[in-house]
């Protein structure tokens, strides 16, 4: 069945229950995956003697995927079933998980960490056009707060269960943990996920467009990773370049140029959707780099375990699962701006705190009140950044919606772990050495502040109403609702912004 705007799932019941759970463990399947990768990385490169460029297409050959194909991804939700693209997306990812477990190289890994990330795509803007597409309207924002908080914590809990993964056999239980959780995922959407689509959808998406997008990401990442150690001038360097700029500039001029673009140019003119999307790609970047150096930074120069890199982070995952949902909460009665302003400057702050940890420095000292700092921010910015995004597009967007803003912020982390490292003068199997990892972290971690400062300059402009209203497509040729209407004007039918009463 497919749920509308108006009778959609209600709040509290099985049914929101039972939706609620089956994206949350999905979503967090992925999410778990990307920071217990983050906290394995030491013992991967340790025992298939990775560089740190090896370690980089880790984690980057995972990210690269996801974002060149995240796009077409919610598209085919809309056209084929969000449900039914969100089950394949869960297998594809429990299947490759199985796969990189059995790596015996780096390169290995890095191919079977792609197609992980292929996985990914599928399942990631799912999540969020479920909910989007099958929660009432007025409970949207809720759901979402839910889904980030909980999901928010299973990206937390990752570094600790990592941790313990790694101690008690190897790296490769990181990866073989998501089996039984891609079936359980599985089992409960198919009992009680509605199926809905766009109904007003046809034809295919646009793979050729989704292959230059995935062209122009390679050739950026791949120059930007290998420059470091080949050099700008090496000639793989120089073609990676070029074919990244021009493979993006073609997507660019194919979505304008087509009339079923998989991207619709129309949802970049409304500025709250722009700005929480730029807003989203700096903040996204700075927790992309953070997040790779940290646990690192643990074990190397300050001589944690595993586990105790991986219980460094617990208050961040309490701080989440305290907050999130009632930050949600918050930015539906009062609007996103404030939180949006925020967030962004508390997560800096906590980055900036987190330069004291170095070799010597005491976790009560240092280590913890950086991160209570930094959780806060976290929960104070993530749930209403994505509730922004999807509200500030119309409805039958919802997997387009989802998909860019996921593409974003995974092309942010993309971005930054492709050039931190060389930026803060981590190259070659620097990564080992204590006194250079605390050098390189505290350069990468102002460069993080200053992108993740700037994501709260960015959400000035965000219109704060944005929560309140539904974005609907009407034939009519003028606004029936003067004063009321973010844009109208645009090709095709105008999109109005109409305000809707709220539960008290």
């Amino acid at each position: 069945m497919t749920a509308s705007a108006d009778t959609g799932i209600r709040w509290g019941t099985p049914a929101a229950r039972g939706v609620l759970t089956t994206t949350i463990l999905g979503s967090g399947m992925a999410m778990l995956d990307g920071t217990i990768v983050n906290v394995a990385l030491p013992r991967m490169g340790e025992e298939l003697r990775a560089s740190v460029a090896g370690l980089q297409w880790i984690l980057d050959g995972y990210l690269l995927a996801l974002a060149a194909l995240i796009l077409v991804a919610g598209s085919l939700g809309d056209r084929y079933g969000r449900r039914r693209v969100y089950v394949v997306g869960v297998i594809w990812f429990g299947v490759a998980s199985g796969l990189c477990a059995a790596a015996v190289s780096t390169e290995m890994l890095v191919v079977t960490r792609v197609l992980q990330g292929i996985g990914g795509a599928l399942l990631t803007p799912g999540s969020l056009a479920i909910l989007q597409s099958s929660f009432a309207h007025d409970d949207r924002a809720r759901a979402i707060g839910a889904w980030s908080g909980l999901g928010g914590i299973a990206a937390a809990v990752g570094p600790l269960l990592g941790g313990l993964l790694v101690q008690l056999w190897s790296w490769r239980l990181a990866f073989l943990i998501n089996l039984p959780l891609a079936v359980v995922v599985v089992l409960l959407a198919r009992r009680f996920v509605p199926e809905s689509r766009d109904e007003d959808s046809s034809g295919h998406p646009d793979f050729g467009a989704a292959a230059l997008g995935a062209l122009g990401l390679a050739g950026v990442t791949g120059a930007l990773v290998e420059a470091p150690g080949r050099g700008i001038g090496d000639p793989l360097v120089l073609v990676a370049a070029v074919l990244g700029v021009v493979g993006l500039g073609a997507f660019v001029l194919v979505q304008h140029r087509s009339a079923d673009p998989l991207v619709p140019p129309t949802l970049f003119r409304d500025r709250t959707f722009t700005l929480a999307n730029a807003l989203t790609f700096v903040v996204y970047a700075a927790l992309g780099g953070v997040m790779m150096l940290m646990v690192m930074q643990l074990q190397v120069s300050l001589g944690y375990s595993p586990t105790a890199a991986g219980l460094a982070g617990l208050p961040i995952t309490l701080i989440m699962l305290v907050l999130s949902g009632r930050s949600g909460a918050l930015a539906q009665r009062i609007g996103p701006r404030l939180q949006l302003v925020a967030g962004p400057l508390l997560i800096a702050a906590g980055m900036l705190l987190l330069t004291r940890v170095g070799p010597g420095a005491s976790y009560l000292g240092a280590v913890l009140p950086a991160v209570c700092v930094f959780g806060f921010g976290l929960s104070v910015v993530v749930a209403p950044v994505t509730a922004t995004v999807l509200a500030a597009a119309p409805d039958r967007f919802a997997g387009v919606a989802s998909g860019v803003n996921n593409a974003i912020a995974r092309s942010g982390g993309l971005l930054a772990v492709a050039v931190l490292p060389a930026a803060a003068g981590l190259t070659g199997a620097a990564y080992t050495d204590p006194a250079a990892l605390t050098a390189g972290w505290r350069t990468s971690l102002v460069i993080c502040a200053v992108l993740a400062a700037a994501g709260g300059l960015i959400a000035l402009g965000i219109h704060n109403g944005v929560l309140g209203t539904r974005k609907e497509e009407t034939p009519d040729d003028e606004c029936p609702h003067p004063g009321e209407c973010l844009h109208c004007g645009v090709e095709g039918p105008p999109t109005h912004v109409r305000p809707l009463a709220r539960d008290s």
